[in-house]
């Protein structure tokens, strides 16, 4: 059974985890969350940064070769878990960003004042229709 949203069309369940994002929280707090998101994976690339500078600072050639290991073992884990982050960063920003850059109505020019469609022809795309004017188009992921 379809159920109708307040301005006629309809809404249902989706595939995809930007189509879960939108329809549990609406699209701007989806976009809002994706950025804080990205921005905490920065935050942790700048201490996995300053983790790796720390350890190269106290790094001791006349140090014994257990203490020599351990630093080893910090400068991979520190390089590792940065590369990870920066990775996960530029995925989720270029993720929402590419997504902010299709919310806008190509009929009426309104910006996220959208509901998704029960109908996703295309699992790489979201269809969504506008709350004013009803036209409907497709967010690709």
């Amino acid at each position: 059974m379809r159920r109708v949203g307040k301005s006629g069309c309809a809404v249902g369940s989706w595939r995809s985890g930007l189509a879960e994002g939108i329809r549990r929280h609406g699209f701007r707090k989806w976009y809002e969350r994706e950025l804080i998101t990205s921005h905490a994976h920065l935050v942790l690339l700048i201490f996995c940064t300053l983790g790796l500078l720390a350890t190269f600072e106290a790094y001791d050639r006349g140090a014994s070769a257990g203490q020599q290991l351990a630093d080893v073992a910090a400068v991979l884990l520190c390089a590792g878990t940065g590369l990870w982050a920066l990775r996960r960063y530029l995925f989720l920003l270029s993720h929402a960003e590419a997504a902010a850059n299709q919310a806008n109505c190509p009929h009426c020019d309104a910006y996220a004042r959208f509901e998704l469609v029960p109908e996703q022809p295309r699992a790489d795309a979201v269809q969504v229709c506008c709350r004013k004017c009803r036209h409907r188009w497709s967010i690709d992921e």
